[in-house]
């Protein structure tokens, strides 16, 4: 079911085996709605669905955030667009009827940096959270207290757009800050390969 209430434009389409979780997919620079739909399928086939469309164009491409260059955000707006994606999830579970610490934040790229952004600054707004080809996005005065989080961060060895560095420096954080990391490597560029689905998949199905 697409929808444009919430203040994004979203889909939401319901479990038809009500084992409750929900997947929060959140698509990179140019993507939209529909981009992960086939990914969720193959990481839960069983789980709801909640997509929002990022609201800010970048040369008409929707995003989540703006940057001020490649791997140079705009900080400002990073902090507004987080605040107001964990808003939306907030507001959607309770019109959708469905318990916030069941949402497993699935981003690729652009919506890695925001959901990784979510848990440093509004970890109540997820429970767990699936990150392909993600960086550090921020890191906050005060760290969140992350002990009941769990994190699967994918990355691969070749890719030209997130030093690994970044990369790392994010798991430590996040580990600092108390979550539970899981750390995969793939030999790949920024796209996504079918091991890291795959593994996301044994992750999430023991975590």
């Amino acid at each position: 079911m697409k929808n444009s209430d919430l203040g994004f434009i979203h889909n939401f389409i319901p479990s038809q085996n009500d084992d409750g979780r929900i997947l929060l997919l959140l698509h990179g620079t140019g993507g939209n709605e529909d981009d992960l739909l086939t990914i969720a399928q193959m990481i839960d086939e069983r789980a709801t669905i909640l997509a929002p469309r990022g609201k800010v164009l970048e040369n008409g491409m929707p995003r989540y955030f703006r940057r001020l260059a490649e791997g140079v955000f705009d900080l400002e707006d990073l902090k507004f667009r987080t605040s107001e994606l964990a808003d939306f999830i907030i507001n959607a579970s309770k019109k959708y009827s469905f318990d916030i610490h069941s949402v497993v934040a699935v981003g690729y790229s652009n919506g890695a940096n925001i959901a990784a952004s979510l848990l440093l600054t509004r970890p109540e707004s997820m429970k767990r959270a699936i990150l392909f080809r993600v960086m550090i996005p921020q890191t906050p005065d005060k760290l969140p207290d992350l002990s009941e989080k769990k994190v699967f961060i994918s990355g691969g060895k070749f890719d030209s757009q997130i030093p690994q560095k970044k990369t790392i420096e994010l798991r430590g954080v996040l580990e600092k800050a108390g979550a539970v990391v899981k750390m995969n490597w793939e030999e790949s560029d920024h796209a996504l390969v079918r091991d890291d689905i795959v593994k996301a998949r044994s992750w999430l199905g023991t975590s």
